[in-house]
């Protein structure tokens, strides 16, 4: 006979509230999405237009010209942040979203409807997205 796996009896309302806080984390999460979005979006205009300047001033007239555009160009490789922040927030909201309906499940029941879907995993196939914790520059066209 195996043994049965230990459980915790939660009052619904408990499980609700805690639901309840999951979709607002998640809701904040794609928040800050769209905020990096717009960030990113500011800062590459922002990149670009400092660019298209610079092109016209003309590597004879000021000899740091070269360090400057180098400089710009690291400065947009720093913008893959915006990539792994994406996949990071996208990976943290299918967590949160397997764990609030796992919470639904488990105190009141799938509804025959439900029972039909396909089931929601839990835990993502890979535990990171993301493995990378750094940037380092490489060769860039800059626009």
């Amino acid at each position: 006979m195996p043994n049965p796996q230990p459980t915790v009896s939660l009052p619904v309302t408990a499980v609700a509230d805690l639901q309840d806080s999951l979709l607002i984390v998640m809701n904040d999460l794609q928040r800050l999405g769209g905020l990096l979005d717009h960030a990113t979006e500011n800062l590459m205009d922002r990149f670009s237009s400092a660019n298209i300047a610079l092109a016209q001033i003309g590597a004879n007239a000021h000899p740091e010209l070269p360090t400057v555009r180098q400089s710009l160009q690291l400065a947009v490789t720093e913008l893959q942040f915006h990539d792994m922040a994406s996949q990071l927030l996208v990976h943290t909201d299918k967590i949160l979203k397997a764990c609030a309906y796992k919470l639904a499940e488990e105190a009141m029941g799938l509804d025959e409807d439900e029972v039909q879907a396909q089931p929601i995993e839990v835990q993502p196939p890979r535990p990171n997205p993301v493995t990378q914790s750094e940037m380092d520059a490489g060769s860039i066209e800059l626009f």
